[in-house]
C-alpha cells in the first residue's frame, strides 16, 4: 500500500476509502475491494464522467459489414433461422459453396482513417464512444490469440482496427474509449455444445470468452465495457462476477472503467453497471437507476445496409427528439452508425453526426452535466421536454424546456413551469436584444412570447431551448425510490 502525495477531489476514482493518518500529514489511500457477488459489485459507484458527458456514439463493424444486407445478424439468419429474403440474397448474389467465412477477405477496409473517423466522433458533440470489437459472429477487429485466423490482422483488412482508432481517438480528442464485447458466439461450436449440455459445461467461456475479455482491456485499457449476448445462458456459466470482481480490483482500469447490465440472463435492468435493459430503451420516465438508450441512425440495423432506403434513417429532427427525451428521463443517448467495409462512416450518417454536434454547439448548455426535473415532459405541451441545473450556491435551479417546434403564433405555452416575480426567460444561444415576456396562465404554468427573431440571428435550427431562471417552482421534487421502483418492475 502507498501513499497519496495529494487529497484527491470527489471527482477522483471512485471505490477509494481515505483514512487519515494520525501519527503524520499523509493520506492512506485503500482501495475497496470487491466480491464477487451482485450485492458488492452494485455498490460500486459510477464513474462521474459518464453522467456528465451524456452523449455516445456507438460503432458497429464486423464480417456482417461485407453483405451489407439486412442487419448484423446475416449469418444467423442465413444459415440457422433460413429466412427467406436472406436465403434468397445469396442464391442470387454468391455461388452454392459460399460460406460465412469467405465475407471476411473482403472487410479491406482500404479507406480506413481512424483520425477522419475521430474528427467526426468529436464533431458530434460526443463524450465518449464504444466500438465493437467482437459480435456474435466472433470475428476480431482486433489481433486477439483467441480468435486465430479470424480477427482483422489475419483476414481482411491486415490491420489492428481497434488499436489503430483507440491510438486516434485518445491522441486527437478528449474522448473516452469504449469496446463493445459480444459474449457468446451464434455458430461457435464449443459454445453450441455447452448450449447443448444445458450450460453445466463452460468450454466456451474458459477457452473464448473470458481470455478475450482480459486480453482486451489489458492491451487496450477501455474507458467502458459494454458487454452483450448474455440472454441464452445464466451469468454464472459466463463467470461474469469473477471477471467483474477483477475488473474493478485488479485490472489496469479499475479506477475508472464503466460497465453496464449485460452480464447474464436475468442480470440485465437489474445488476451492473449503468442499465441499458434492452435495445432503443426508453421509458419516457425515470427509473431508480443510471440507464443509456443505445439506438440507431438506421431504423432497423446496426451494422451498414447497402440497401437501406432515405426513409429508414432517422432525420435530424427525430434523432434530436429521441436526444431530448433520453437526457430529460435522466438517460445517456448512444448513437449507432455502421461503418462500410471499405472503412468510412457513410455521409448520411456523418451529416447526422456532425448536425447533432452543431446543435449541442448552441445548445449543449441544457444537456452536458444536467439533472432531471420535476416534469420530464410538459404537461400541457407534448413537444417540449425539461432539463434542470443547480447553480453552485445549492439554492437557485435553472430550468430548462426543449421545444422541438417553433409555434405558429409565436406564443409557447407551457404547463409544468410556474413563474415568480423573479423569473427570466432567455433562448439559449441568442445573441439579440429582442426580450421574452411572459405572463402567467390562469389554469397554471406560463405563456412565453418569442419575438420575431431574424434567421442571421437565430441560434440554431431544428429543435430551441428556452432557459427560465427564477421559476417558483424552480426545485427539483421528485418520486421516492418506492415509487420509482413499481415502475422499474412493470418494465422488467
Amino acid at each position: 500500500m502507498g501513499f497519496a502525495t495529494s487529497i484527491p477531489t470527489p471527482s477522483s476514482p471512485a471505490g477509494l476509502l481515505l483514512t487519515l493518518l494520525c501519527a503524520g500529514s499523509f493520506i492512506q489511500v485503500v482501495h475497496v475491494q470487491y466480491t464477487p457477488d451482485w450485492k458488492s459489485l452494485d455498490s460500486r459507484p459510477l464513474p462521474g464522467w459518464y453522467d456528465q458527458g451524456k452523449i455516445g456514439i456507438f460503432i458497429h463493424l464486423g464480417v456482417f459489414s461485407v453483405p451489407s444486407f439486412g442487419n448484423e445478424w446475416f449469418v444467423q439468419f442465413w444459415k440457422v433461422n433460413k429466412i427467406p429474403s436472406y436465403v434468397e440474397f445469396m442464391k442470387k448474389n454468391y455461388p452454392p459453396d459460399f460460406n460465412y467465412g469467405d465475407f471476411a477477405a473482403d472487410l479491406k477496409m482500404e479507406f480506413f482513417d481512424p483520425y477522419s473517423w475521430a474528427k467526426i466522433f468529436n464533431a458530434s458533440g460526443a463524450k465518449y464512444i464504444v466500438f465493437v470489437s467482437k459480435h456474435a459472429e466472433g470475428y476480431t477487429n482486433w489481433p486477439s490469440k483467441t480468435s486465430f485466423n479470424w480477427n482483422s490482422m489475419d483476414v481482411g483488412a491486415k490491420r489492428d482496427i481497434v488499436g489503430e482508432l483507440e491510438e486516434a481517438v485518445r491522441s486527437t480528442t478528449s474522448l473516452k474509449f469504449g469496446m463493445y464485447h459480444c459474449l457468446y458466439e451464434w455458430i461457435n461450436p464449443l459454445y453450441l455444445q455447452d448450449k447443448a449440455n444445458n450450460f453445466t459445461t463452460q468450454e466456451f467461456p474458459k477457452t473464448k470468452t473470458l481470455p478475450a475479455l482480459y486480453e482486451m482491456v489489458k492491451r487496450y485499457r477501455p474507458d467502458i465495457v459494454w458487454s452483450d449476448g448474455d440472454w441464452e445462458a445464466p451469468d454464472d456459466y459466463w463467470m461474469s462476477k469473477e471477471f467483474l470482481a477483477w475488473l474493478y480490483n485488479e485490472s489496469p482500469v479499475k479506477d475508472h472503467v464503466l460497465t453496464n447490465d449485460r452480464w447474464g440472463k436475468g442480470v440485465k435492468c437489474t445488476h451492473g453497471g449503468f442499465w441499458d435493459c434492452g435495445d432503443r430503451f426508453n421509458p419516457g420516465y425515470l427509473i431508480p437507476h443510471k440507464w443509456e438508450q443505445c439506438m440507431t441512425l438506421d431504423k432497423t440495423s446496426w451494422g451498414f445496409r447497402r440497401n437501406a432506403p432515405l426513409a429508414d434513417y432517422l432525420s435530424i429532427e427525430e434523432l434530436l427528439l429521441v436526444l431530448a427525451r433520453t437526457i430529460s428521463c435522466g438517460g445517456n443517448l448512444l448513437v449507432n452508425v455502421g461503418p462500410t467495409k471499405y472503412g468510412q462512416i457513410d455521409p448520411l450518417m456523418e451529416e447526422r453526426l456532425r448536425q447533432m454536434g452543431q446543435w449541442l454547439h448552441v445548445n449543449g448548455e441544457a444537456i452536458y452535466g444536467s439533472k432531471v426535473w420535476t416534469f420530464q415532459n410538459d404537461t400541457l405541451n407534448p413537444d417540449v421536454w425539461y432539463t434542470s441545473k443547480s447553480a453552485s450556491n445549492g439554492i437557485n435551479t435553472t430550468v430548462y424546456a426543449i421545444f422541438l417546434s417553433w409555434p405558429r403564433s409565436s406564443v409557447l405555452s407551457l404547463g409544468g413551469p410556474r413563474p415568480s416575480s423573479q423569473t427570466k426567460v432567455t433562448l439559449v444561444g441568442y445573441q439579440g436584444a429582442a426580450a421574452f415576456t411572459f405572463k402567467n396562465r390562469s389554469q397554471g404554468g406560463i405563456d412565453v412570447t418569442l419575438p420575431n427573431i431574424p434567421v442571421s440571428l437565430m441560434p440554431g435550427k431544428w429543435a430551441w431551448v428556452l432557459r427560465l431562471e427564477g421559476l417558483a417552482n424552480q426545485k427539483p421534487v421528485l418520486p421516492s425510490k418506492k415509487e420509482l421502483m413499481k415502475k422499474m418492475d412493470k418494465l422488467r
